[in-house]
């Protein structure tokens, strides 16, 4: 069972703690980091994307942010993201490498699996610079289908106009661009 820090208005713990799945089910505030990896290939800016597994309890078969977690109870947030993008992608980053873009609150109302679902959370974005071919990745195939780089002004427009299976917030593409030189 994992735990989360349960979070007040301005993203910090409270002293108290929840279940992942019944933080999702009753959209109790919580914390998650994003880190986006980016690369210049051939003259353009692109993003690494995964593909999360159809099984995922939320947004099954969507493409998705490089690499995004939950932060666990007692956790702090940098520690959680360096810790994610081994477990996801098996890269070993240490914390200057990663540049903070800024935070967010966001809120999801869905359902998956016939099951109500809330995603409440405060999340921290990053971004890293790290150029590796895609078939080079060794990602976590319990949780991500595939990974694939995409032009970033391609992924504005696909995210803008729906055009792939995407749960990734146009609000935060907009953070990301602002540090992209």
């Amino acid at each position: 069972m994992e735990y989360l820090d349960i979070v007040d208005e301005k993203g910090n713990p409270t002293g108290q703690t929840a279940e992942r799945k019944e933080v999702h089910r009753s959209g109790t505030p919580h914390r998650t980091a994003h880190v986006w990896v980016f690369r210049k290939h051939e003259g353009k800016v692109q993003v690494l994307l995964q593909k999360r597994c159809k099984d995922k309890d939320s947004f099954p078969g969507c493409y998705d942010i490089s690499s995004a977690g939950h932060i666990p109870a007692g956790m702090e947030v940098v520690n959680s993201a360096l810790r994610e993008l081994k477990e996801e992608l098996d890269f070993t980053v240490s914390e200057d490498e990663l540049i903070e873009c800024g935070r967010k609150h966001v809120v999801i109302r869905n359902e998956f699996r016939d099951e109500p679902y809330e995603d409440n959370q405060y999340s921290t974005v990053y971004m890293m610079w790290r150029d590796v071919p895609a078939e080079e990745i060794v990602f976590q195939k319990e949780e991500i289908e595939s990974v694939m780089w995409m032009d970033f002004d391609a992924l504005k427009k696909a995210v803008q106009e729906q055009s792939i299976p995407n749960c990734i917030d146009m609000e935060e593409l907009v953070m990301l661009e602002s540090h992209i030189s």
